[in-house]
């Protein structure tokens, strides 16, 4: 509960800033809407980038040592990053707070490998849901109270607020998650390179792990140019962050909604069926926003695309956590994971190696989505 808390928090003021990232650019003196939208990609790209780099390092650390010490690092790490750019001057220096976030960030899939670590063998699969369900309300609400928030005190002092909500998610982590592990003894574990090697030589992985890449670059490409879509529609400025933000949590509440509605179509539907249909759905209302004549086509294309992709991602994930081996886990999927290692023929397991890969992907997908 605790992780699923923290997640949830830190992902809402991460969502109550950074959809508005291109209007703050363009507070900041940036008045071309290329040159806007070319920091707003680079400044969503660095923390990603530096995140791919550094993340083998740190998954070793939370291998051995566990995930707590790792989230509390990287909630540190964003309130510290987030007030300090409530004060910058130019965008550089949001590009430079956000490549050093890079180094620290990651905390959203450790949240889930903390709470299957956590829970008991026979609820694992509805903590992990709990924890991604949380990841999907928290930016369904960040972007609304942002939108909110930003004509009355500033998207200056917005990031603030946004340190304000890790401030929260540091507290119940710190207070209410307890390290399932007794002591301090590092724990053995087979070296990266290892236990990355047997997973590329699985059959479908990388197939998985590209699909995910795809989802996720199209997922993530409406951060950068939502705002300025909206402003150029002829919306006022003074309500820019309001639609912007009702906008991004339509996306979020409909993904939240197709991470649910993914289990239930699994045990309907063969993984592979669930997966072509969500991507090709999100296909059809990425279209549509293309096409949209007023911002009513465009939020009822968001409603589809959110659901379409969190059907598809949601499901994707789970067959690439059921084929991880037996011995390079730190927890197993119960009833979720048993059904999707029954439909593969695929040992049932998945842990932090595979979430962490995971976050990985979605890192380097975050990097072409932006530019």
């Amino acid at each position: 509960m605790a992780a699923a808390a923290a997640g949830m928090i830190g992902f809402t003021g991460f969502t109550l800033v950074m959809p508005f990232l291109p209007l703050y650019i363009a507070e900041l003196g940036v008045t071309d809407v290329k040159e806007i939208a070319m920091w707003t990609g680079l400044t969503l790209g660095a923390t990603p980038t530096v995140t791919a780099i550094s993340a083998p390092l740190w998954g070793r650390v939370g291998d051995r040592y566990g995930s707590k010490i790792l989230v509390i690092r990287s909630l540190i790490a964003f309130i510290l990053t987030k007030a300090g750019m409530a004060f910058v001057t130019a965008p550089w220096q949001l590009f430079a707070l956000r490549a050093l976030l890079g180094l620290f960030a990651g905390y959203g899939a450790l949240t889930i490998s903390m709470a299957a670590e956590s829970a008991p063998r026979d609820r694992m699969a509805q903590a992990i849901g709990m924890v991604q369900t949380g990841h999907r309300l928290g930016p369904a609400v960040g972007p609304v109270i942002g939108g909110l928030l930003a004509p009355i005190v500033g998207l200056r002092n917005a990031f603030l607020f946004a340190a304000a909500f890790y401030v929260i998610a540091l507290i119940a982590i710190v207070v209410f998650y307890k390290e399932p592990r007794e002591g301090n003894e590092p724990r053995k574990v087979r070296g990266g390179r290892a236990v990355l090697g047997h997973l590329f030589r699985l059959p479908g992985f990388v197939l998985a792990l590209g699909v995910i890449f795809g989802l996720q670059t199209v997922d993530r490409s409406f951060g950068p140019v939502l705002p300025l879509y909206v402003a150029q529609v002829g919306v006022p400025i003074t309500r820019i962050p309001i639609v912007t933000g009702v906008l991004f949590s339509l996306g979020a509440m409909s993904a939240a909604f197709g991470h649910h509605l993914a289990g239930r179509l699994m045990n309907r539907r063969l993984p592979r069926t669930v997966i072509v249909a969500g991507a090709f759905l999100a296909a059809a209302a990425v279209a549509v926003i293309v096409i949209a004549p007023s911002l009513w086509f465009v939020g009822a294309a968001m409603l589809l695309f959110g659901v379409s992709v969190g059907v598809a991602t949601t499901t994707i994930y789970a067959v690439a956590g059921s084929s991880l081996p037996p011995d390079a886990h730190e927890t197993r999927l119960s009833s979720g994971g048993k059904y999707i290692s029954h439909r593969l023929r695929v040992p049932c397991a998945a842990s932090a190696d595979v979430i962490r890969l995971y976050a990985r992907v979605r890192a380097v997908s975050g990097v072409v989505s932006v530019l």
